[in-house]
């Protein structure tokens, strides 16, 4: 495979070796707590301590910026297993990964050298912030505006669901400028207010606990010129670009979290007994497990394939928009149906199947919901067949 925008593959044996790594920290240190955090939806300070030092917020960062340089693949990987744990856990390093690479394939060699050093390490924590209000899906509407000052950019609006919004340190944000949607790296300390931009609300969610979502309002908050990524106007394709890589990571959580419901299931299906014997050795069951595992292993495959598609520089729009819609779906029947199997006991919060259910929702709306995914690729497969878009 040819060197893509992402770097050079990683040696598969280094892959393993570094996705087993996490999966035993996870079992370790996660499992046994997830639950009680996620129930308190208090942020896992340990836990991302813990994942700064595996060198996780710098995966994807080459190594001359201080990352560990490691491919996309790699990446699905490790974030299939901290979902396996805790979904949440993935959401931490998602839109920090995405601003990461806004910078590396649009932000100027100077930008680059300031911004990806200590977001490589985790000491800053990056957010992404493109939705508002009243512009979710259609991301030509929103309103949020930027004004040209001398050398400033005076920024006014109100951003929503910004993930790590309030821990940020950077935030890549969108915003109409007289050329059209323009993108800017926002410098803030973590915490609720920072000169002329606080987190005005904080979002209560159905699951996704622990992890905050937040909306941000700016007030003529002013930024240096330079803070301005790439050229004038040619925002929303810069983080559109960088959205195919979080729709690939929805992907990789949603593979996580359907593992996990999957593995409950087969497991409970092992120790209930009815009627004499096992619930395994019921037709019905084995059914329903032999169709959740079909769909796992079809939707692991899609979120590879994307992935590899990405990492060799090709367009994966429709890829990974599919990649994101087959898996997303797929969480939320297997989370459905390990709560059938599980019967009552499922639906009690003394075990994780309920957080499953509540978890695997998000994947379906998060990053652009399954109806314009479902678009995306429609029109992409459209223009193929035209002969319109080339590789």
């Amino acid at each position: 495979m040819a060197d893509g925008p992402l770097g050079a593959p990683t040696d598969p044996a280094l892959r393993a070796e570094i996705v087993d790594n996490v999966r035993r920290y996870v079992a370790r240190e996660v499992l046994p707590h997830a639950t009680e955090l996620e129930h308190a939806d208090e942020f896992p300070d340990d836990i991302v301590a813990a994942m700064r030092d595996m060198g996780l917020f710098g995966l994807t960062i080459p190594e001359r910026y201080g990352g560990l340089g490691l491919d996309l693949l790699t990446y699905i990987g490790v974030i299939e297993e901290l979902s396996y744990g805790w979904m949440s856990l993935s959401g931490i390093l998602n839109t920090h990964t995405m601003l990461a690479l806004v910078l590396l394939q649009h932000g100027s060699e100077e930008q680059r050298e300031r911004w990806l050093p200590p977001l490589a390490t985790g000491e800053k924590r990056g957010a992404l912030s493109l939705s508002e209000p009243d512009a979710g899906s259609d991301t030509r509407s929103i309103s949020c505006r930027a004004v040209r000052d001398g050398d400033e950019w005076v920024i006014n609006g109100t951003k929503a669901w910004v993930t790590n919004g309030e821990r940020a340190s950077l935030v890549v944000l969108a915003a109409k400028t007289e050329a059209g949607v323009s993108a800017f790296i926002v410098e803030k300390e973590p915490g609720p207010k920072f000169e002329g931009l606080s987190v005005s609300k904080k979002v209560a969610k159905l699951g996704y606990k622990g992890v905050e979502t937040v909306e941000m309002s700016y007030a003529d908050h002013r930024i240096p010129a330079g803070n301005l990524v790439g050229e004038l106007g040619r925002g929303l394709p810069q983080i559109l670009a960088a959205l195919e890589v979080g729709r690939i990571n929805i992907a990789a959580r949603a593979v996580g979290v359907a593992r996990a419901a999957f593995d409950a299931a087969i497991g409970y299906a092992q120790l209930r007994t009815t009627f004499g014997k096992p619930i395994a050795e019921h037709q019905a069951i084995q059914m329903k497990l032999a169709e959740m595992a079909t769909r796992l292993e079809a939707s692991r495959l899609l979120t590879r394939s994307a992935a590899e598609r990405k990492m060799a520089g090709q367009r994966c729009d429709v890829e990974a928009g599919m990649a994101k819609l087959f898996a997303s779906e797929t969480a939320l029947e297997l989370s459905m149906e390990a709560m059938r199997i599980h019967g009552g006991m499922g639906y009690t919060e003394e075990l994780p199947v309920e957080r499953y259910y509540r978890d695997a929702p998000l994947m379906v709306i998060g990053e652009g919901t399954n109806e314009i995914q479902k678009l995306v690729i429609a029109r992409g497969l459209l223009a193929r067949a035209r002969g319109d878009v080339r590789d």
